[in-house]
């Protein structure tokens, strides 16, 4: 075992000595202090917006504005000039799986020109012309719609309406429809659920740079299995109607094509013979005359890269090809050049996420980064100096720093230096970007800077000064030790400890090991989130808490994530156990009284440990697990445990279901009733099964809650409910 050089525990350097609340950290924006939400810069730089919730109302937004020459804020839209009205059940289920809570305006695009912005609400569109300062809802007709767009020039508005694509012609006022044979299972220009949920594509259409196309996906759903899915609510059951592809089963059928905007004539793709597929992306070269789309087998072991004449009948051709004995993971780095036939393109296939650079036809011209650390994302490619931007990983897997790298090669540079969390955003049309900075004693902050990294403005500073909402909470914020493990591989596992407040060497205390554990998720990192409130809380409750970043997590290369292929909870819960074992050599903890707690895959974990290792679990919380892969998804579960066809064995010692008889006691579950992601099913499973043993265990179930547990009344009663538990657990 070896350990990394530690950093002592220690407090954050000012601020009072006030003890949290539950209820005082729920309410997280105004503790946290105000960071802007939707951030963003319009293209050409002029202007920086964001949606700031009202004073008495956090949860209901207006649209923001900050001139970047003066620095001064305004409110752009007021939210009140907009109707708002029930949003579909399309628009709800799509909002959940982008992650979107709130009211008001929610979602905005800006033209290309800068100089309006589209509003899309539930059924109508408004547009907002910053010449005239005016509002105008558009005639687009009845009924719900979803994703809606501008197009890439301005003239146009495109959306869903009926499972159909519509546009609007902004000049003439005609609203035309696209494709007529929406109904039923066929649904055009719309992602299908594991392409929202799993793929992050939320679109199931893409505009040509000229305006003269659209590439759209057409799916057919009929195969996939119709469930009905129980909602609970506090005053009823909602019945709901949902094509669910899981593990093993049927997935849609998906076809691709261009519709010319001129005629309305569709040009189908020819995919191959495979229906079995899936399309991840979609992307048009800027001489919109090619179209791009990704292909991958539905084992995910290939990927490949593939261009298609969208003016001529012919077939499609793979540029680039990606392989793996385990999976291809998915991702957005894709950017072609405009001044040159040039693409650059994102690949683990040497072990580590890094760019490359490619013509058309598929030869590969250089590398653009290398070395054994990941590239996070292409963040931007400003082609008239010719750099490449990137957030990535190369000075510490525990900080997201910003990068560049020449377009014709040479050495990495740091464009930020600040160490924690760097999440940009550039303005599309000029080489300036906006920096979400946060860090575990910095919460978010967002300033403006130029090309070199450079600080132009502060957008939010966020300080924690007297003034600052945190300010009286701070002087007990608690910093981590950082250490490092080695796992049975010899892999290095990060981890970080945060002791409790007022520690005193000489006292044993009780642990909480907070854990994810699944792919895709980073724990132990130097950035600021919401979950450390809770943590904080159980600090100053006199609890230890843990978190080890177990094999299969991100950020550390296919070498340390592929490991879970084939056989989910063994290695991770492994790590898990190494991580205890290592708590319990230490003088200050209470090796007897050590919970795991952890939510979705987290959740996951805690049944594994609670089941196989309940000597090592005094008690476990896990929050809206999966108990089965066999009813999870085809596109998450399939990429990591393969077919349940041929790989059944996988598949039930992956399952909590077999060690259901080593639980001895201890256990909460809560569960949000109205989950459509980990299903509510996966729970009840979970209770039956224990009932069946006579085992005894605790249950919180959340009528109407999905996935996410939102609304503050929730949460405080969830984390009440939590401490409470671990005080009764771990303390008595």
């Amino acid at each position: 075992m070896s350990i990394m050089k530690k950093e002592n525990t220690n407090v954050a350097p000012h601020g009072g000595q006030t003890a949290l609340t539950i209820e005082r950290f729920n309410a997280s924006p105004a503790l946290a202090g105000v960071t802007p939400m939707g951030l963003k810069l319009s293209p050409d730089g002029s202007r920086i917006t964001y949606l700031v919730g009202r004073a008495d109302n956090q949860h209901f937004y207006d649209l923001w504005q900050m001139d970047v020459k003066s620095g001064q804020k305004s409110k752009l839209i007021d939210a009140d000039l907009l109707k708002t009205s029930e949003l579909s059940d399309e628009e709800k289920a799509r909002r959940e799986r982008q992650r979107i809570f709130g009211q008001g305006i929610m979602a905005y695009f800006w033209s290309q020109d800068s100089q309006a912005i589209l509003l899309p609400m539930s059924d109508t569109v408004y547009y907002f012309s910053l010449a005239s300062g005016k509002v105008t809802a558009l005639n687009i007709g009845e009924g719900f719609i979803t994703d809606a767009k501008l197009s890439p020039k301005g003239h146009y508005v495109s959306f869903i309406r009926e499972q159909n694509l519509f546009i609007y012609d902004l000049q003439k006022k005609a609203l035309i429809q696209l494709t007529h044979d929406g109904k039923g299972a066929i649904k055009n220009a719309m992602a299908e659920f594991v392409a929202q949920e799993e793929m992050d594509r939320m679109t199931g259409y893409w505009w040509s740079p000229d305006e003269s196309k659209i590439a759209f996906t057409q799916i057919d759903e009929s195969g996939v299995e119709l469930i009905t899915r129980n909602e609970i609510y506090a005053d009823g059951i909602k019945l709901t109607q949902q094509r669910y592809p899981y593990a093993g089963k049927a997935n849609v059928e998906i076809k691709l094509g261009i519709v010319a905007i001129s005629s309305g004539a569709i040009n189908w793709v020819p995919l191959g013979k495979n229906k079995d597929i899936y399309l991840p992306r979609v992307k048009w070269l800027p001489n919109s005359q090619i179209l791009s789309f990704q292909w991958q087998s539905r084992d995910q072991h290939e990927l490949n890269l593939n261009l298609v004449s969208a003016t001529e009948a012919a077939l499609p051709y793979s540029i680039v090809e990606e392989r793996s004995d385990a999976w291809v993971n998915v991702n957005n780095d894709l950017f072609f050049l405009k001044k040159q036939p040039l693409l650059i393109w994102a690949s683990e296939r040497d072990g580590f996420n890094h760019l490359y650079l490619y013509d058309l036809k598929g030869g590969l011209k250089r590398r653009l980064t290398q070395g054994p650390w990941a590239v996070d994302r292409l963040e931007y490619v400003d082609e008239e100096n010719g750099w490449v931007y990137f957030t990535g990983r190369k000075t510490t897997v525990i900080e997201k720093q910003l990068y560049r790298v020449a377009l014709e090669g040479g050495e990495v540079e740091a464009v930020t230096h600040l160490k924690g969390d760097h999440n940009i955003t550039f303005a599309k049309h000029s080489p300036i970007y906006l920096d979400n900075f946060s860090s575990l004693l910095q919460p978010p902050q967002v300033s403006l800077h130029d090309e070199t990294g450079k600080r132009l403005m502060w957008v939010e500073q966020n300080a924690v000064t007297p003034s600052h909402p945190l300010y009286a909470y701070f002087g007990l914020w608690q910093l981590p030790e950082w250490g490092e493990l080695e796992a049975e591989d010899g892999q290095s596992l990060i981890y970080r400890l945060f002791k409790p407040t007022n520690f005193d060497p000489n006292k044993q205390y009780p642990v909480v090991v907070r854990v994810y554990g699944g792919p895709h998720a980073q724990l132990a990192v130097n950035a600021w989130s919401e979950q450390d409130y809770f943590t904080q809380y159980l600090l100053q409750q006199g609890f230890i808490v843990f978190q080890l970043d177990n094999r299969g997590s991100a950020h550390r290369g296919t070498q340390f994530e592929q490991v879970i292929y084939e056989h989910l909870g063994n290695a991770e819960l492994k790590d898990q156990l190494l991580g205890v074992d290592y708590l319990k050599g230490l003088s200050f903890v209470d090796g007897d009284n050590i919970a795991i707690y952890g939510h979705s895959y987290g959740g996951y974990m805690a049944l594994m440990g609670i089941f196989k290792a309940s000597n090592t679990f005094k008690a476990a919380i896990a929050g809206a697990p999966v108990s089965d892969w066999h009813l999870y998804d085809t596109h998450y579960t399939e990429r990591y445990l393969g077919s349940p066809h041929t790989n059944d064995k996988g598949y039930e010692a992956s399952s909590v279901f077999p060690y259901v008889k080593g639980y001895q006691s201890g256990l909460l579950i809560y569960h949000g009733m109205a989950d459509d992601n980990v299903l509510f099913e996966n729970s009840t499973r979970v209770y039956k099964a224990l009932q069946d043993e006579g085992k005894l265990f605790q249950m919180i179930d959340y009528p109407g809650s999905k996935h996410s547990m939102r609304g503050e009344k929730v949460r405080n009663h969830l984390y009440r409910s939590l401490a409470d538990f671990l005080n009764r657990k771990l303390k008595q």
